[in-house]
Formats: C-alpha cells, sequence, structure tokens
C-alpha cells in the first residue's frame, strides 16, 4: 500500500559531479565490529578491500558497548537455549532460521576473535568468566575490561586491520549515494572526504561488491546512547537505492542511561545491563523496587520490559528518573568489575557505592534496517549490509542483550563466504537520471531529535505519531546548500519519516514498539512491515505476514 500522507523524500542527495574515482574489488562502509570483521575475512579470501568510515576507525558504536558477547562458551548451554531466549524477546518476529544461524555459528566467531587478539575476562582456572543480562536463562555473556567490552573487541581488530596491508582505510568519509550498474547491481559509492589533497570533496569509489556496515540511527532521537556519527546513512542511502527494508518501528530504549545534570551532549552515558546482571536493583524515589511482579526475571526481564517498566513511573511520579542501586555490591567489586562505570558516574559526582544512580530508558538499538537474507544479501545485488544498518531476522521486534556483537561477527563472516563464491567483474555506474535531490538545513536535526522523542519514542500513540508526522512534513519543506551536516541532517529525516509510517501504521503493542491505543499484540500484525522508495521519491509500504 502506498502511505499517501507522508512527504515527498530525497532519491538521491544533492552533490558535485565526482571529482576523483578509484577502485576496489569490495567496498566496506563501516569501521565497527560489522565492517571491520568483513574487511578481515574478505582480505583472507584473497581480495582487496577498502573500508571507508566517516569518523575515525575507532569513533563508532562498538567501543561504547559494556555489556559484552552473547554465545554458547558453557558447557551446560546449549543453542538450543540462547535460540529459544532471542526468539522469546523478539516476540515473534525472529526469523528461527537467522537466530539458528547466530546460536549455532557465534561460538566459532568467538574464538576467532579471539584468535586475532582480542582479551576477555577470565576465572582464576583461565576459563572465561560469563554473566548473564536481561533476557538470558543462563550465563552466557563474554566480557573484557570488566565493563569495557566492545573498546577491546575494537581494539583487536583495528589492530588486525592495520597489519594488513592491502586493506585501504579512507577515514573523515560520508557516503552518499550507490552507484548502479546498466543491469542494477551495485558497482560503487559517492562519498564526500573531509581532508587535505586531492581526495578532499565529493568522489567515487567503483567496487565489485558493496558493503554496508554503517551502524544506526540513535540520532533521530534527543536523549540516546548513540554517538553522533549514529545518523542512520546506511538506511537512507539503501532507501535511496531503492532497497527494501524492514521493522525500523522497533528501537530498542535502553533502559538505564545515566541522568545527570550537566550533560552537554545528545548522547548519554549507558549503565550497562550486566550491572542488573550481577544484581544491582531498580527502585523508584520511595526505594521500592517497582519491577518486582511484572516480570519472572524482574530487572532481568528483556529490555522493552525494563524500559516501560521504568516509563509507566516516570508517567505516575512525574520524575526525569528511577534509581539503580548497586550499594549492596560492594565498593570493591563495583571498581574491579565495572570500572568504566563507576569511573563516568564519578565524574559527575555519583559514587555507585554509596549513591543510588539515576538512570531512564534512551535509543539504544535499532532491530530494523535494510532487509538481509542469511547471507547478508540485500534486496539490490550486489548490495550487502550487516550490523545494525541490517535487518537480518534474529532481533524481531527487540534484540536480546548482546546478540549484536554476535550478530555481526556471524553475518560479516556469511557476507565475505557469499562475495568470494561469486564476484563479478567490475562495472562501470550508469549515467545518473532525474533530479538530483536536496537537503534541508543541519538546524533540523535538532528539531527532529525533539519531535521524535515527544511523539514517536518508547510511548507512542496515534495522536502523537500523527503529530510527528506533520512537524517532520513541515521539516522536509526546507531547504539547504550540500554539505556534511545538511546531508547527515537529510539522512535522519529519511529514517525518521519512513519510522512514523512504520509507527502509525503497526496498531498494536509488540517489542519496541508500545502504543498506548492499541495496548496488546494481535496475531494480525504478526509480520513485517516492508518500505521501499520509488523512482519519484514515494514512499511505499506493504505488509508481509509471517510464514
Amino acid at each position: 500500500m502506498f502511505v499517501a500522507d507522508l512527504p515527498e523524500l530525497p532519491r538521491r542527495l544533492a552533490a558535485a559531479d565526482p571529482g576523483w574515482s578509484e577502485t576496489t574489488d569490495v567496498l566496506v562502509v563501516g569501521s565497527g565490529v560489522a565492517g571491520l570483521t568483513a574487511a578481515l575475512h574478505l582480505r583472507e579470501q584473497g581480495l582487496h578491500v577498502t573500508v571507508v568510515t566517516k569518523v575515525n576507525i575507532d569513533d563508532g558504536s562498538t567501543r561504547w558497548a559494556q555489556g559484552g558477547i552473547a554465545a554458547v562458551l558453557d558447557p551446560l548451554d546449549t543453542p538450543a537455549s540462547h535460540a529459544n531466549d532471542t526468539e522469546i524477546a523478539g516476540v515473534g518476529l525472529c526469523d528461527p532460521a537467522a537466530v539458528r544461524v547466530l546460536v549455532e555459528e557465534g561460538p566459532a566467531r568467538v574464538r576467532e576473535l579471539i584468535r586475532l587478539g582480542a582479551s576477555f575476562d577470565r576465572n582464576a582456572d583461565g576459563s572465561l568468566m560469563l554473566t548473564r543480562e536481561g533476557g538470558h536463562r543462563a550465563d552466557r555473556i563474554v566480557h573484557a575490561g570488566g565493563d569495557a567490552t566492545g573498546a577491546e573487541v575494537q581494539r583487536a581488530l583495528h589492530e588486525a586491520v592495520h597489519r594488513d596491508p592491502w586493506i585501504r582505510l579512507v577515514e573523515h568519509a560520508l557516503v552518499l549515494d550507490l552507484l548502479r550498474a546498466p543491469d542494477g547491481r551495485a558497482c560503487g559509492l559517492t562519498l564526500h572526504v573531509l581532508g587535505e589533497g586531492s581526495e578532499d570533496g565529493v568522489g567515487q569509489i567503483l567496487a565489485r561488491a558493496v558493503v554496508l556496515a554503517t551502524g544506526g540511527m540513535g540520532q533521530i532521537y534527543a536523549s540516546t546512547t548513540n554517538p553522533s556519527v549514529s545518523t542512520g546513512d546506511g538506511v537512507a542511502l539503501a532507501l535511496r537505492a531503492g532497497a527494501v527494508v524492514t521493522d525500523v518501528e522497533f528501537v530498542q530504549f535502553h533502559p538505564t542511561s545515566f541522568v545527570t545534570a550537566d550533560v552537554t551532549s545528545v548522547q548519554r552515558p549507558l549503565i550497562s545491563e550486566a550491572l542488573r546482571g550481577e544484581g544491582a536493583h531498580l527502585v523508584d524515589e520511595t526505594g521500592t523496587r517497582f519491577m518486582v511482579g511484572q516480570h519472572e526475571l524482574a530487572e532481568l526481564a528483556p529490555r522493552d520490559v525494563v524500559a516501560k517498566g521504568i516509563h509507566r513511573v516516570l508517567l505516575e511520579t512525574g520524575a526525569d528518573h528511577v534509581y539503580l542501586d548497586a550499594r549492596h555490591l560492594g565498593r570493591e567489586f563495583l571498581e574491579q568489575r565495572f570500572p568504566t562505570i563507576v569511573a563516568s558516574t564519578r565524574a559527575a559526582g555519583v559514587d555507585p557505592a554509596t549513591d543510588l544512580i539515576p538512570v531512564a530508558p534512551a535509543a539504544h538499538y535499532a532491530s530494523g534496517g535494510v532487509r538481509t537474507d542469511l547471507s547478508g544479501r540485500t534486496s539490490i545485488p550486489g548490495l550487502y549490509a550487516c550490523g545494525e544498518v541490517a535487518c537480518t531476522g534474529v532481533h524481531g521486534a527487540n534484540r536480546l542483550a548482546s546478540n549484536s556483537l554476535l550478530e555481526g561477527l556471524v553475518f560479516a563472516r556469511r557476507i565475505a563466504d557469499d562475495i568470494a563464491r561469486e564476484l563479478p567483474p567490475q562495472a562501470e555506474p550508469a549515467p545518473a537520471t532525474g533530479d538530483r535531490g536536496w537537503v534541508v538545513p543541519p538546524a533540523t536535526r535538532a528539531e527532529l531529535q525533539r519531535a521524535m522523542t515527544r511523539g514517536a519514542g518508547v510511548l507512542r500513540s496515534a495522536d502523537s505519531l500523527a503529530g510527528t508526522a506533520k512537524e517532520l512534513a513541515r521539516l522536509a519543506e526546507q531547504r539547504d546548500t550540500p554539505r556534511n551536516a545538511a546531508w547527515e541532517a537529510t539522512n535522519l529525516l529519511t529514517v525518521a519519516t519512513v519510522l512514523v509510517a512504520a509507527a502509525r501504521t503497526r496498531r498494536e503493542t509488540r517489542g519496541c514498539h508500545w502504543r498506548e491505543d492499541f495496548p496488546v499484540a494481535e496475531d494480525e500484525w504478526r509480520g513485517h512491515l516492508l518500505h521501499t522508495l520509488d523512482r519519484k521519491a514515494r514512499l511505499s509500504q506493504s505488509f508481509e505476514e509471517m510464514a
């Protein structure tokens, strides 16, 4: 069905003709766990790889991941148990085949990461130290540096990439649009490089295959755990190219972001779920554990359940936060197991050993994205996606804690294997036709974030979503000069518009998607909303029932 009341969206981003061009075998966009893992596996296949990243190689979301990687590494645990926990969290929308791939191939991918040099926390006997997080019914979370897993994974992958002279790294480059051959196959990208020398400005990289690993879109909200670079670039690029995206309405809000009075950035510090896994409790202003009785796992319920529980308390009390009580865990344990959290909270004047930690939900992870199959292939031949930009079918309506890094490792390997099996010769891009498109002013970003938080955040309704759609339509009428900040704002507008369209259409509450006017999950909505942009930049939407 066509959604007629949505604003026009840009089919192509306004940019000058490419001033420079280069060629590679495979172009990987993104330098987090998914992108760097894909690059390393592609090199194992003997291919030349170029990795493009918007900032520095280690400035994406991966390094902020505190909790760890979920994988069956305990002999008493089973892939079937991990799959069951994943599907329960996904509330009926997980693809069982994708989940099976994740849980069965995951342990081998973690061991590969260890062989690359990642150092995970171990017990005195040398065995991996495992913990538990929300939604898991077994200890299967491997972690590093207590609560610095992402930083350690990023370090190991970063060093491995730099050891390989045949991986070319292009930093400070914003990808703009997909290049397609006359037969429709992806054959490269246009991008804008901020730097010195001949490659400064708009250019193109031609490639025999393109892998999107651009991360999430958390910056569509005013409060998020995502870094400022998470502006939905990959999803927006894929939409403009005509690719199918799905499940974008399911944005996971992490229950426990750190609330401080002096936060100057839209990115909120994360208080890892692992802290609750080790015994910390959520309490209201009276000291009552409000999650007890709401779910059998209390504070360790799936993230959407805990976020909703906190949100209910905030609505009832008018407060802007609840509290996480970790005082009973003791100073020594907290400093050894959670050094990053302790340092960040103490810097803001809160000592977890003696003080309650103020927390509230914040946008954290997009369960949907560019639709892929089990080999990471999108609906456009030659275009692949993995990591948070992709929708592999693993997460369904809500991601299970610590499955994200695992998903990146598993599907990056599958993409590399698929590309190596059949990689066509380099094709020349077809000439661009039609309007170049347009961009909105950078100031649109803050207005969009406020509108999305107000009307399409944790709690949604027909009225709140209609108001948000109206505000997005108003923002879409503005025009500005092409530049990086304007391109980012335009990408945010694109993904926000699609998200609101999906949220308005899905008249139920399921997983991360909470409609106060449709408070229960309905069998008729057990399926996926698919979105595409046509050649005239009109958004189309259809519904696909689960098999």
